[in-house]
C-alpha cells in the first residue's frame, strides 16, 4: 500500500499549484495551456500539431503514377526551372545547350500556358514537366519535387527560374534593375559552354563546395529582412537554432549546387500550409526564408557557398567535368561500413522472453513524443517493416546500400556459449547469391531487460567458462570463408564489442588467428570496438593483445554534454540523459584528428532509445542530415592521407531502429541520411 507523508503532500500540492499559475499565464498570453502562439503558418507550433497519423505528402500523390517521372536511367546532373513567366523561358531553355554532359530536365509550370522544350538540345535526357500552383514561389514547386524524391539520383543541379524582380528597380542597397539581374545570373550561371565546363569542373575538383552562384549574390546578415523569425521556426524542424550573425546565402534563387543540399529539404516535411497565400510580398515569406536557409544549411553540412569569381583560370581547360557524365564510374573516398541489426524475425528466444511475435518493431511501435516535436515513433516507408527471414528484403537493403556508397554491413552476431541468437538472417545470406559484402562484430553482451548490455537482470549472458571463447572462431568460420566477407589488405575482418570481458583476450585472439589459418581462410584484421572500460573495452594500448586495431562506436568513448532540455520542451515525465548530438560530432571530429593509422573513426547517424526505454531513455538532440553529413565528411577527410586499405569510416547505423540510429528511409527523413552519406563519399 502507498503511504504519503504531510511533506510530500505538501509538495504535491505546490507542484500542482505552481502548474496551475503557469497554465493560466500562458492562456492569457498565447490563447492555450501550453504558451506557444502561431504568428506563421510555418511555426514550430504548427508543425508540432499536425503530427501524428497520416501526413501530407507534399506534393501531388498524382505524381507517383505518371510515367514521365517513373524512369530507370537518371543523368548525373539534374536541370530545375520555375516557369511563371512563359515569354522568359525559352532564353533559360536556349542556355542549356551549352551543358557538356547529359542532364534530366524538371519544369515547375505556373504560367497557366502549355511549355514545349526543344527536342535538339544536346545532351537532354527526360524531361518531366508538371503543372503547379502559385504558391511558394519558386521555392515549393522545387521543395515538392524534392518530396516526391524524383531529384535524389543527382549528384548536382542546375536551379533558374523566370526572373523580372520589379521590386529591384531603384532598390536602396542593390544595383540594377530585375532585367539587368536576370541577364548576371544566366551570364554567369549558363553563359557559353566554357563557363558551364570551368563550374562543373569546380565543383569535381573541390569536395567541400555546396553552391556556386552569379558575381555578388551572396549576402550576409544584412539581407535577414523580415524572415530570420521564420527561419529560426523552421530549422527547429530539424532541430538546430541558428546565428543570426553568420548568415551567408545566395539571393535571387539561382545557383548550381550539390543536389543533396536541396535534398536534404525533405527533411522539413513541408506542407501547402506552411507557405503564405501569395499577395506580391517580396519578404517575410516561408519561401523567403528557405532562401535563407540553404545557406544555412550548406554551411552546416560542412561546404562552403562561392559566386563566379572564385572560378579558378585553370578550371577553364580540365576535363573534371566528366565524373558527371552518366555512366561516369564512381570512386568512393572511403570504404564506410555501418552496423547491421538482425533482430527483425521471429525467434524462440524473443517469444520466451517478451511474448510471442516479438521483433525489434514492437518496441519501434510503441514509442511515443517525448518533448516537442519528438520524431517519435521512428516508422520505416521504402522497406516497410520488414521481417528478415525473407531474402528480398537483403536484396532491397543491398541495392538501397550500394545506391549511396556503402561498402559492407557489419552484422552484430549473437552467440552466447555455443548458442547462435538471431542467426537466421546472416545464415539466409550466406547461402545467398545477395551481391553484398558483409562483415560481423561478435556483440558479445549480455541481454537483459533494459537493452543496455549490463549485469543487472539478464536474459542471457556470456559464460566462457561453459564455452570458451576460443571456440567462437570455429562458430563463425563458414562466414569468414564466404568470398562476400570483407577484408582488409586481404584480411577477413572481424570486430568484438566487448574484448576486455575475456580475461584471457590476447590467448584467444591467437588461437582464432591459427585456427583461421589451419582452415584456409588465411589472416584475420580484428578490430576492438572503442568502449569506456566499464564496458570491457581495453584502455589504451591494444596492440598488446595481438590485435589490428580499434573502431569508434559513438556515442561510446565521446563526451556526453547535455542538450538543450528546457528548449526542446521535455515531458514531465522525463527522468532519462538528454544529450547534444553537435557536441558528439564537435568531439569526435577534434578526436579524428589524432588517430593512428590503425584507429577507424565512426559516426552516428543519431541515438536515442526511446523505443526502448521510453522516459528513461538516452537521447542525443540535434540530429539531422545536414549535421551528419558535415559529420561523416570531416571523417573521411581525416582518413583520405592513409593508405587506401586503411580508409575506412564506420556508421552506427544501418537498421538500429529502436535506438533512431538508422540510415534507411523514414517518414520524417525519407532517404536523406543516405543521400547525405552518398555525397560525402563520392564527392
Amino acid at each position: 500500500m502507498r503511504q504519503f507523508t504531510h511533506h510530500g503532500l505538501v509538495r504535491r500540492a505546490q507542484y500542482v499549484a505552481a502548474r496551475g499559475r503557469n497554465a493560466a499565464i500562458n492562456i492569457l498570453s498565447a490563447g492555450n495551456v501550453h504558451g506557444f502562439r502561431s504568428e506563421h503558418p510555418a511555426d514550430f507550433t504548427e508543425f508540432v500539431n499536425r503530427q501524428g497519423g497520416r501526413q501530407n505528402s507534399g506534393f501531388p500523390d498524382k505524381w507517383r503514377v505518371e510515367d514521365q517521372s517513373n524512369f530507370d536511367d537518371p543523368a548525373r546532373v539534374g536541370v530545375v526551372i520555375h516557369c511563371f513567366y512563359r515569354d522568359l523561358l525559352d532564353e533559360l531553355l536556349d542556355r542549356l545547350s551549352y551543358l557538356p554532359v547529359d542532364f534530366d530536365l524538371f519544369i515547375t509550370n505556373a504560367s497557366g500556358e502549355a511549355i514545349d522544350v526543344p527536342s535538339d538540345l544536346p545532351h537532354l535526357g527526360h524531361t518531366v514537366i508538371v503543372d503547379v500552383e502559385n504558391h511558394g514561389r519558386d521555392i515549393f514547386p522545387m521543395v515538392q519535387l524534392v518530396n516526391s524524391g524524383v531529384l535524389d539520383p543527382y549528384d548536382l543541379i542546375l536551379k533558374l527560374h523566370t526572373k523580372r524582380s520589379p521590386w529591384r528597380d531603384g532598390h536602396e542597397q542593390l544595383g540594377g534593375d530585375g532585367a539587368q539581374w536576370k541577364d548576371q545570373f544566366l551570364h554567369d550561371l549558363v553563359g557559353s559552354p566554357e563557363r558551364v565546363r570551368q563550374i562543373l569542373n569546380e565543383f569535381a575538383g573541390d569536395s567541400s563546395l555546396g553552391m556556386m552562384t552569379a558575381e555578388g549574390s551572396i549576402v550576409d546578415k544584412e539581407f535577414w529582412g523580415g524572415d530570420q523569425r521564420i527561419a529560426t521556426q523552421l530549422m527547429k524542424r530539424i532541430e538546430m537554432g541558428i546565428d543570426p550573425d553568420q548568415l551567408h546565402f545566395a539571393s535571387g534563387s539561382m545557383y548550381w549546387t550539390r543536389g543533396f543540399i536541396i535534398q536534404g529539404l525533405r527533411a522539413f516535411n513541408l506542407q501547402p500550409a506552411d507557405f503564405d497565400e501569395e499577395a506580391g510580398q517580396v519578404d517575410a515569406t516561408t519561401a523567403h526564408a528557405i532562401e535563407r536557409i540553404l545557406g544555412i544549411v550548406t554551411e552546416e553540412a560542412g561546404l562552403h557557398l562561392e559566386d563566379v569569381t572564385s572560378l579558378t583560370t585553370s578550371a577553364v581547360d580540365g576535363d573534371g567535368y566528366r565524373r558527371f557524365e552518366r555512366d561516369a564510374a564512381r570512386h568512393a573516398r572511403a570504404q564506410v561500413i555501418p552496423f547491421y541489426l538482425p533482430q527483425f524475425h521471429d525467434s524462440p528466444q524473443n517469444n520466451r522472453w517478451w511474448g510471442k511475435g516479438f521483433t525489434e518493431w514492437s518496441n519501434v511501435a510503441g514509442a511515443v513524443p517525448a518533448y516537442r516535436g519528438h520524431y517519435q515513433p521512428r516508422l520505416p516507408t521504402e522497406l516497410g517493416f520488414y521481417d528478415l527471414g525473407s531474402n528480398q528484403v537483403r536484396e532491397d537493403q543491398a541495392e538501397l546500400a550500394k545506391q549511396h556508397g556503402i561498402a559492407s554491413f557489419m552484422y552484430y552476431y549473437y552467440w552466447f556459449s555455443g548458442e547462435r541468437v538471431l542467426n537466421l538472417p546472416i545464415e539466409m545470406l550466406h547461402e545467398s547469391d545477395t551481391d553484398m559484402p558483409f562483415c560481423i562484430m561478435w556483440a558479445n553482451e549480455n541481454w537483459t531487460r533494459r537493452w543496455d548490455g549490463r549485469s543487472e537482470d539478464i536474459l542471457v549472458g556470456q559464460d566462457y567458462s561453459k564455452v570458451p571463447a576460443e571456440t567462437f572462431i570455429d562458430d563463425v568460420m563458414e562466414f569468414l570463408a564466404d568470398e562476400r566477407y570483407t577484408k582488409v589488405d586481404g584480411k577477413a575482418l572481424l570486430a568484438v564489442y566487448r574484448p576486455a570481458q575475456m580475461e584471457n583476450f590476447a590467448e584467444v585472439v591467437k588461437h582464432w588467428r591459427a585456427r583461421a589459418r589451419e582452415e584456409g581462410v588465411g589472416e584475420l584484421y580484428i578490430l576492438a570496438v572503442s568502449v569506456a572500460e566499464e564496458f570491457d573495452g581495453l584502455g589504451s594500448d591494444v596492440r598488446v593483445y595481438g590485435i589490428d586495431g580499434t573502431l569508434q562506436f559513438p556515442p561510446h568513448n565521446l563526451p556526453w554534454v547535455a542538450g538543450p532540455a528546457t528548449e526542446a520542451g521535455l515531458d514531465s515525465r522525463w527522468r532519462g540523459n538528454f544529450m547534444s548530438y553537435q557536441e558528439s560530432v564537435k568531439a569526435s571530429l577534434t578526436l579524428s584528428g589524432t588517430l593512428s593509422d590503425h584507429e577507424y573513426p565512426g559516426a552516428m547517424v543519431a541515438f536515442d532509445n526511446t523505443a526502448r526505454r521510453q522516459w528513461k531513455a538516452d537521447t542525443w538532440y540535434g540530429s539531422n542530415p545536414y549535421t551528419f553529413h558535415r559529420w561523416v565528411m570531416g571523417l573521411v577527410n581525416s582518413v583520405m592521407p592513409r593508405e587506401p586499405k586503411d580508409r575506412i569510416v564506420f556508421i552506427n547505423a544501418w537498421n538500429e531502429w529502436a535506438e533512431a540510429a538508422v540510415l534507411e528511409p523514414t517518414t520524417r527523413f525519407g532517404r536523406t541520411f543516405l543521400l547525405a552519406l552518398r555525397d560525402a563519399v563520392w564527392s
